[in-house]
């Protein structure tokens, strides 16, 4: 078998997760997007026009990294490692077709870092794990979930103790420091001068993209084993029939419950830490946090649960065709996001990075969802693959497949 799988052999349950988990990290990557770039962790950034809109932007980051925060793109972690699952068992030629795959993965990063300026890129990361991914493929459940588990103990133990060695630099008021804390509470020369690059020109925002991010090589580095844990237990979750809803509805309803439960608990918890240190960067610093994978693997799971009960009871049937929809076209939407992103903020379009407040970025979300989840069933009731990922099989088999449906006469 070395063909694409055709679209009758998908799983409907994890184009649907898939497609939820795609629309959420929106809500979180919009401020990358279109703050400055100290605005992901730091919630007093942008500070607020008015005392109003200063309160209205701390809420609804605190609404967002307890709800969704770490959980989005956990969960899409999981289905990516699923994915290598899926698209190595009984195909000839799996090794050198899954490498290929990934190369080109990686490509598409490339493009999608440097030609549409996105900082926050994942494809990249995925391409990375992807070469470690395939010799997991045939471990038994029990021994993925042990491995994930270990990767994520030793990822908390390691960041806890990051946070408590800036602590430490913190009290020796060491340059190390200074310089973190210049750079995610920047002073107003330094937070206009980023915005401006920005939103110049096309020319200035690419070098000023360049720059950045050979500045969080190392954040991208820890990205990598924090994606691997989640796509490492995903392929366990996949093997015991956890992401295809055929577990029992209680056996889900459970998984919610314990997962909300989990979750909710441990990142209300941090969210009041942080707003009794008056949101000290260490505290608003996710990552600095030693339970921060904690609560969002609980939320990646309660979301797990409740998609699959929903799945599983045949609810919101047009509702759940779109989000399958937008989850086949898990790619071309990732990619578009950065495209739409690209012509708001950037100076190729209308150069909004760092005019919006925080809580203004949010209908704009909720605009690009309510698109995606027209225009991709409406591609697909047209077309085979969505554009982005017709290239990515051409490219991966080498030979190009049929894109549009042929349609029946005419009655």
């Amino acid at each position: 078998m070395t063909e694409p799988v055709e679209q009758t052999a998908r799983i409907e349950s994890i184009d649907v997760l898939r497609g939820f988990a795609l629309l959420g990290i929106l809500l979180l990557n919009i401020c990358l997007f279109g703050l400055h770039s100290a605005g992901y962790f730091n919630p007093l950034v942008p500070p607020g026009e008015t005392v109003a809109d200063r309160e209205l932007n701390v809420r609804v980051w605190g609404a967002v990294s307890v709800l969704f925060e770490g959980a989005m793109r956990a969960l899409f972690s999981m289905l990516f490692g699923a994915g290598v699952v899926l698209f190595t068992t009984g195909r000839a030629n799996a090794r050198s077709l899954h490498f290929r795959r990934n190369l080109w993965l990686l490509a598409f990063g490339l493009v999608d870092t440097f030609l549409f300026l996105w900082t926050g890129d994942i494809l990249m990361v995925y391409a990375v794990c992807g070469v470690f991914l395939y010799s997991y493929r045939n471990r038994s459940p029990r021994r993925l979930v042990i491995t994930s588990a270990v990767l994520i103990v030793l990822m908390g133990g390691i960041l806890g103790g990051a946070g408590w060695g800036m602590e430490q630099l913190r009290i020796a008021e060491d340059a190390a420091w200074t310089d973190f804390e210049v750079q995610n509470t920047p002073p107003v020369e330094a937070y206009e001068a980023e915005l401006a690059e920005r939103r110049e020109s096309y020319p200035s925002a690419f070098i000023w993209t360049a720059d950045h991010m050979v500045g969080v090589v190392f954040s991208y580095l820890f990205l990598v084993p924090d994606a691997l844990a989640m796509m490492i237990l995903g392929m366990a979750l996949f093997k015991v029939g956890a992401l295809d809803a055929s577990r029992p509805i209680g056996w889900y309803a459970t998984l919610a419950a314990v997962g909300f439960g989990v979750g909710l608990l441990t990142n209300l918890w941090e969210l009041r830490q942080a707003l009794v240190s008056d949101l000290d960067l260490l505290a608003t610093f996710p990552i600095f946090v030693p339970t921060y994978h904690l609560g969002r693997l609980g939320m990646a799971l309660g979301y797990l649960g409740l998609v699959m009960i929903v799945c599983k009871c045949g609810a919101l049937p047009r509702l759940r065709g779109a989000f399958a929809a937008v989850g086949r076209m898990a790619l071309t939407n990732y990619l578009m996001h950065s495209l739409i992103c690209l012509v708001l903020f950037t100076g190729l379009g209308f150069a909004l990075a760092g005019v919006l407040e925080r809580w203004q970025l949010y209908p704009i979300v909720f605009a690009i969802w309510a698109f995606q989840l027209w225009f991709s069933p409406w591609w697909l009731a047209h077309h085979r693959f969505g554009p982005a990922e017709w290239i990515w099989r051409s490219l991966t088999y080498g030979t190009r497949p049929p894109l549009r449906r042929v349609l029946g006469p005419a009655r």
